[in-house]
């Protein structure tokens, strides 16, 4: 069963529901990057959050403190992670590219990531960073068509 399956439902049957405080609203941050909550996300929310409310509460806050350096905008961030997650040829990366759309990348700039990643990861890499490029390019398409 992949997360984009999960009966959440039936989690909180099982779990109960999600015991982390609702000023920590930790969806927000997903919500406010990516415009959604990953499926993976969205279950560890939910079973941590019934389980481990702190240890949850404590990931979400260390997440947050790495992905905002003073040093770095939000946009340079994101474009650090996609080339991470592209090298490692995660199938999440895709996340950051919306993220770092939304935080103003440019098609251009991205490709550079996956150029550089070509570089050391040769060309699995190139493919999927296409790949990510073409499925983002045409969702913001239909997004704004509609």
């Amino acid at each position: 069963m992949s997360a984009d399956n999960i009966d959440y439902d039936s989690l909180r049957q099982i779990f109960g529901p999600s015991r982390v405080p609702t000023e920590e609203n930790l969806e927000a941050v997903y919500l406010s990057a990516i415009g959604r909550i990953p499926p993976r996300v969205k279950t560890r929310l939910s079973v941590t959050g019934a389980l481990d409310p702190d240890l949850l509460v404590m990931q979400e806050h260390l997440r947050s403190h790495v992905l905002t350096p003073e040093c770095f905008n939000e946009k340079q961030v994101q474009l650090f992670v996609v080339a991470i997650m592209l090298a490692q040829l995660n199938e999440a990366a895709v996340m950051h590219v919306r993220a770092a759309r939304k935080a103003g990348a440019s098609w251009e700039e991205l490709q550079a990531v996956i150029g550089l990643c070509y570089l050391f990861r040769g060309v699995p890499a190139a493919n999927r960073g296409a790949e990510m490029l073409a499925t983002v390019a045409l969702e913001e398409s239909a997004l704004s068509k509609s």
